[in-house]
């Protein structure tokens, strides 16, 4: 066996998927997906072909021409992968799977209705990024494995549909719609699945996707959905309550001019469709770049157009992650490095240059928090790093994006932005449609930009560990004055309101970000008195106080992190909030808080976030 990538069981010596056909019927009470997948190979094989699935029952596995059984075993699951579905092909192109999902699928999240914004109908949504995809279908689930496809999603006839995928109609479910393989099956639930399909109060919902993606970015959501046009080619959707989706079609109206400035930067929008969907508060990250659908946590809506810069990331990724894509996940900042940099060339456009910048002495700030995080395993502050039996959840982190982003702007300021902005158009035209590592990025970069080794260290800023010395620090007034702002407050002066009079969101954040993580609990409460920062409805600010809160020990504010623990499930707030409580010694207290909130709030989190914090207090506990 000779493996593509450390987090799949797939095989390079196999035929790689480049199309699968999924029928899938949403059983909300028991919160799992009966489904038929067929899979065409890129050509027909013999032997034992590997892919990927976990938390899967499967029923059988048939020679889609003859409906004869093949013969399939499914392993043990590996903590990390999974488990390897092997299925015995003799001269096969295709193979069709019939499979039931279950209520543990990693990638899925069944939100009931009291757990929803309308708190009338349920919802359930996929986040398949990193290694998720195959709890969802089996397949071959790594980025090496582009794949076509199309799907019909049978749900109740009150709710509806959209996809990582063009929608092609909407209608009455027919018998043709179910393979006759189901009837080959010795399973009830297949045998049943002809009848559930055709059940009273079902409808079906058609989808295409005709251009080649990595599995991680298959993506539904089933609920009550509503809908407000934002743009020629941008609709928003959420949960069809009328203020989440006027306030997330204000918040969005200039996505447009992004899409735009992005098709001037880095070339023609390939995706078509550029619709955003906000989901429920439960949703693990704050936006995930799904093609035609990208689907983004309701914490960016935040009244100012600033979580616009969200949008932009997830525009981004259309060129840089979707097009081009890593070829697994020990080259992640190929994907998330060079978005953040084209994030912070549409925001400079598009909301100023002083946006980008407060943008980048944010990341700044992050990225040495990563550092710090991982002092003690230095191989997760490396750009190219070896994940062999790691879990990519547990070191997610904003090295592969802020460090990723220097080293690109550390190129462009060799080289000068009008030869790089050439250099990233001819990068993009050359690799697109295709998933790639860091040792051919260099090649082509050294290829294209003669010389550029001798100027800039590639092996440190790729395999070296830290912030290389040659790394930037932003400048400007306004990120001078909150930096010194934040100084002075270490020598007990806060900033005075006709200081701080024109601030929003982000420069707040910066000046949280640049105070000590532990002050004296009269501080906390003093700045808190005179600026609310408890109260923000901006997540980012109110996050980062909290935060300091807990490290200084100030338990006045502990009934506001709860209800933050409980309301909202994105990592980037979970994380800080439930390490800060039991990380240290001499906080029995918080501990048990933090206890207390996880098993209260456990089931309000995609299995993503669980995972996350569950390993957070695995560690501290």
């Amino acid at each position: 066996m000779a493996p593509v990538d450390p987090h799949s069981y797939t095989d390079s010596a196999h035929p790689l998927t480049t199309h699968v056909s999924l029928s899938l019927y949403f059983d909300f009470p028991s919160s799992t997906i009966h489904a038929a997948a067929l899979l065409n190979l890129s050509s027909p094989y013999t032997g034992q072909l590997s892919l990927d699935a976990r938390s899967l029952t499967v029923h059988g596995v048939l020679d889609p021409q003859t409906l004869a059984p093949l013969p399939f075993t499914l392993s043990p699951p590996d903590a990390v992968k999974g488990s390897l579905l092997s299925v015995a092909l003799d001269s096969h192109a295709s193979v069709l799977i019939l499979y039931s999902t279950s209520p543990d699928s990693s990638a899925l999240q069944w939100l009931s209705p009291p757990q929803t914004f309308n708190k009338t109908h349920p919802f359930v949504y996929t986040q398949c990024q990193s290694i998720h995809a195959r709890s969802v279908f089996p397949c071959q689930d790594t980025p090496a494995a582009r794949i076509c496809y199309s799907a019909k999603l049978n749900v109740p006839r009150e709710l509806s549909a959209v996809m990582s995928a063009r929608h092609s109609g909407r209608r009455d479910p027919v018998a043709g719609d179910v393979s006759e393989g189901f009837k080959k099956v010795d399973s009830a639930a297949a045998l049943n699945f002809e009848s559930l399909w055709c059940g009273d109060g079902r409808v079906v919902e058609e989808f295409v996707m005709e251009q080649p993606i990595p599995p991680y970015l298959f993506a539904f959501a089933v609920g009550e959905l509503g809908s407000r046009e934002v743009g020629p080619r941008t609709r928003v959707y959420a949960e069809n309550v009328a203020a989440v989706l006027d306030s997330a079609a204000s918040e969005f109206a200039g996505t447009e001019d992004m899409v735009r400035q992005g098709e001037k930067l880095f070339g023609e929008y390939p995706w078509e469709r550029f619709d955003l969907l906000v989901l429920p508060p439960s949703f693990p990250y704050g936006g995930m770049e799904n093609p035609r659908m990208v689907f983004l946590t309701p914490t960016v809506i935040k009244g100012d157009a600033s979580g616009a810069q969200v949008v932009a990331h997830e525009l981004a990724h259309s060129w840089t992650g979707n097009l081009i894509t890593n070829i697994n996940n020990e080259h992640f900042w190929l994907n998330e490095g060079f978005t953040r940099y084209a994030e912070r060339r549409i925001v400079e456009v598009v909301q100023g240059e002083e946006r980008a910048i407060l943008s980048m002495g944010i990341g700044w700030r992050t990225l040495n928090e990563a550092m710090e995080r991982f002092k003690d395993n230095m191989e997760f502050t490396k750009l190219k790093t070896n994940q062999e039996g790691i879990d990519p959840d547990n070191v997610y982190s904003q090295v592969p994006y802020e460090k990723g982003f220097q080293f690109l702007a550390r190129i462009e300021r060799q080289i000068g932005r009008p030869a790089f902005d050439e250099f990233i158009k001819k990068y993009i035209e050359n690799f697109k449609f295709k998933s790639i590592d860091t040792d051919t990025f260099l090649e082509f970069l050294k290829a294209n930009v003669p010389g550029i080794e001798k100027e800039v260290d590639l092996k440190l800023w790729t395999e070296g560990t830290g912030i290389p010395p040659d790394a930037y620090e932003p400048v400007s007034d306004l990120y001078t004055t909150i930096v010194s702002l934040a100084n002075e407050f270490k020598l007990g002066r806060m900033p005075r309101e006709d200081e701080v009079a024109n601030w929003r969101g982000q420069e707040w954040e910066l000046y949280l970000e640049n105070l000590p993580k532990c002050v004296e609990a009269s501080q906390v409460l003093a700045l808190d008195a005179r600026y609310r920062m408890s109260e923000s409805k901006d997540y980012e600010v109110k996050v980062a106080f909290l935060q300091m809160a807990i490290s200084s020990k100030c338990r006045d504010y502990y009934p506001e992190v709860e209800k933050t623990l409980k309301e909202v499930g994105r990592m980037k707030y979970l994380r800080p909030l439930y390490t800060a409580l039991v990380q240290g010694s001499g906080n029995e207290e918080e501990k048990i808080l933090a206890k207390r909130l996880f098993a209260e709030a456990r089931e309000c989190y995609h299995p993503i976030a669980q995972g996350v914090v569950e390993s957070i207090l695995a560690k501290h506990l």
